[in-house]
Formats: structure tokens, C-alpha cells, sequence
């Protein structure tokens, strides 16, 4: 199976029933370490046989929405929020908008850093420049 990143859409696999370890672990490229803490933090719950973990399809879109989630930033008690409104039985219209409300909030701070990081690069280019032009003028 082919890496797939995480901000993309996951395609259904109907002809697939489950999915060993190393299949999610190749598909999303994280490490069976990784898939082992999730399931540690209640977020996935593969089936066991014996040593061996099966993941159902619905870890599998468990596993890219918690990926989705690291990739811009929510932690993984929002992450766990969020993909646990599922279950509720409204049609994920619950999940969707506090989804939408998470997005939104986090694009905000993430302005509000970039404001930030450009105020502070221009402030820096300014401070070295005034620092190399007097560099400069000691040469003199």
C-alpha cells in the first residue's frame, strides 16, 4: 500500500477486512511504536488474536483523523474528543461543527503566532543591519 499523507482523504478499502500492523504502519508511515501508544491511549482498539493486532477499518479512520490532528497541532485530548463524537448517533453533525469550531480556533492562534514570527524577523533585520552598518563603518 502506498504512503498516504495525512491532510489527505482516505479511500474506502471494501476488499479488505482488516489490517495487520505493518499495513497501517506502511500506509501512514508511523511506526508500529506509535500505533501501539494510541492504542495505549484508548484512541484505537485493534481486535487480538493470540500476540497478533487486527485493525478494522474503523481504526484505520481513527488512525488519519489522529494523524490529521498531531499534523496541525491539537492534542491528543482534543483529538480523542473529536473523533469520539462519532458514536453519538447525530450523524457526525456534532463532530463536524466542534471540528469546524476546533479548526477555526486553531487557525486563529496560528495568525496570531505568525504575526508574531513576521514581526519578530523584521525586527531582527533591522537590529543586524544597523549592526553590520556599523561593522562596516569600523573598517573604516
Amino acid at each position: 500500500m502506498p504512503w498516504v499523507p495525512s491532510n489527505a482523504a482516505i479511500e474506502p478499502l471494501p476488499d479488505q477486512e482488516s489490517f495487520s500492523i505493518s499495513d497501517l504502519s506502511c500506509e501512514f508511515g508511523v511506526t508500529a511504536r506509535a500505533l501501539r501508544f494510541y492504542e495505549d491511549e484508548g484512541l484505537i482498539a485493534p481486535e487480538r488474536r493470540g500476540t497478533q493486532r487486527v485493525y478494522s477499518h474503523r481504526d484505520r479512520a481513527r488512525l488519519a483523523w489522529i494523524l490529521r490532528g498531531k499534523r496541525v497541532g491539537f492534542s491528543l485530548t482534543d483529538i480523542r474528543e473529536l473523533i469520539d463524537l462519532y458514536d453519538i448517533g447525530d450523524g457526525r453533525r456534532t463532530q463536524r461543527q466542534r471540528t469546524i469550531d476546533r479548526c477555526h480556533t486553531k487557525i486563529d492562534a496560528l495568525m496570531a503566532q505568525k504575526h508574531d514570527i513576521d514581526a519578530a524577523i523584521a525586527e531582527l533585520t533591522e537590529f543586524t543591519a544597523l549592526l553590520e552598518a556599523a561593522r562596516d563603518n569600523d573598517k573604516d
